[in-house]
């Protein structure tokens, strides 16, 4: 609902504003309209700006989201304006529906908080959980945080005792899970939300028979927090509910817009710094006997080898020399030193990433070697490689960058690589891209 109120409302003043100029909504302003509507809504998406809008901001919280993501659109939309150089689009008048339509968007935004608040107020489902796992109190906090969502929470029902009864606080405890369907029928309870670990099977079937005797609505939770989760969802194949508990966070729109993002990036970097490539080139052959670039083989995505380029950095009779770089390490050429301090020979990795065999932000590629050792040392490590390896990733920006000398390293990167992988979005990518920049400068683990 909240992308077509947007729309609607950017369609609406737009229109107004056009109509204040007196500028005939023709063919091409309809296209312009049309395509500034799908990267508004394209941008709003993969940075989360729809991601729980029934809730409640504080004003500050719902603007900085807001602005967030309509600061990037409207610099996109701005190249578009002028670019087209359609008939009657002034500055002017563009600066005023830029500023004056987050305005808008935040004060439509909180009235429809209020509508929506006055009627889920009068039609809230009396609500219990049974079985206070670590998914049922997460289910509970959410119900006391968003009223929006329309559920009155009652309280639990679980079994446990002493410490292992993890029902206190705020939360009522209604009694055991037998006494679930008398409580449903004597309070008239419009829903149950099962929340039991998987292994009690048997008292789950005998709970929903049990209340197989009442009206209410069942929902069945599956405590899942027992995993190493990773972009966990429900997929429906073909009315078969499937639970995943690890995935890739690139389908859909999300592998549309980090696809189209590297794409460009890379093609607009190696146009800038092409004078660079030419110079970095020159000094290497000039400085050391041997070819300027090295092909090395590392694991792509799904775990597939691929070459990586690299500016070479080494003497050629290193080559087949898997050992990581050390500080001081003698197989470095002149200056292979500067290009590995300063990150300059990961440059060539442009080309890869044009060829779709790399992304500009994800976990860092590692030799063929390193990973058949590794993959059997650290739990989850080929996770890693559900995606697109990177030229930078949040590990490195982190300060694990470089040679991983103890097995502790190579863990701390690889929960590095597993937090990216859980809380990717667009933005999340730029903020590495930007903490790169500075990390190089400072040259940290590199050599």
């Amino acid at each position: 609902m909240g992308k077509f109120l947007d729309a609607a409302l950017i369609v609406f003043f737009f229109a107004i504003s056009l109509r204040i100029r007196g500028v005939p909504f023709d063919e091409d302003l309809q296209l312009f309209l049309g395509l500034s509507l799908f990267i508004i809504t394209l941008i709003f998406y993969s940075l989360g700006t729809y991601e729980g809008w029934t809730q409640k901001l504080s004003l500050s919280a719902e603007l900085g989201r807001l602005l967030s993501a309509w600061v990037p659109a409207v610099l996109v939309l701005f190249i578009i304006f002028h670019i087209s150089k359609l008939p009657g689009l002034g500055v002017p008048m563009d600066l005023l529906f830029i500023g004056a339509m987050p305005i808008v968007l935040i004060l439509v935004r909180s009235l429809v908080h209020r509508v929506m608040k006055r009627f889920y107020l009068n039609r809230l489902e009396s609500t219990v959980i049974v079985g206070a796992t670590q998914a049922g109190i997460e289910i509970a906090k959410l119900f006391k945080k968003n009223s929006s969502l329309g559920y009155a929470f009652h309280g639990f029902f679980e079994d446990r005792t002493g410490p292992r009864n993890q029902v206190q606080g705020d939360w009522a405890l209604l009694g055991k899970t037998a006494d679930v369907a008398a409580h449903v029928r004597a309070h008239s309870i419009a829903q149950v939300i099962i929340a039991l670990p998987m292994r009690d099977e048997p008292r789950i079937i005998r709970l929903v028979e049990e209340l197989a005797d009442t009206t209410a609505t069942v929902c069945f939770v599956p405590d899942l927090f027992s995993f190493d989760l990773m972009q966990a969802g429900i997929w429906n194949l073909d009315g078969i509910p499937v639970v995943v508990l690890r995935d890739t966070p690139f389908r859909g729109v999300n592998l549309l817009l980090k696809s189209a993002f590297d794409f460009l990036f890379a093609l607009v970097a190696l146009i800038l710094i092409s004078p660079l490539f030419l110079i970095i080139a020159f000094i290497v052959k000039l400085t050391s006997s041997g070819p300027i670039l090295y092909a090395q083989r590392r694991y792509g995505l799904n775990g597939q080898e691929i070459w990586v380029y690299k500016f070479r950095s080494m003497h050629v009779s290193s080559a087949e020399d898997f050992d990581q770089a050390k500080k001081g390490d003698p197989r470095i050429t002149r200056i292979g030193g500067f290009l590995r301090r300063s990150s300059l020979d990961e440059l060539p990795q442009f080309f890869n990433v044009l060829q779709g065999r790399m992304s500009i932000v994800g976990p860092r590629p590692h030799e063929s070697s390193q990973n058949e050792v590794y993959r059997k040392l650290v739990t989850g490590y080929m996770l890693r490689y559900k995606v697109k390896p990177g030229i930078t990733g949040w590990a490195q920006v982190n300060g694990y960058r470089g040679e991983t000398e103890i097995l502790r390293k190579m863990q701390r990167r690889i929960k590095y690589d597993e937090y990216y992988l859980r809380n990717w979005s667009f933005g999340f990518d730029i903020l590495i891209i930007a903490r790169t920049l500075w990390v190089v400068v400072r040259g940290v683990n590199a050599y």
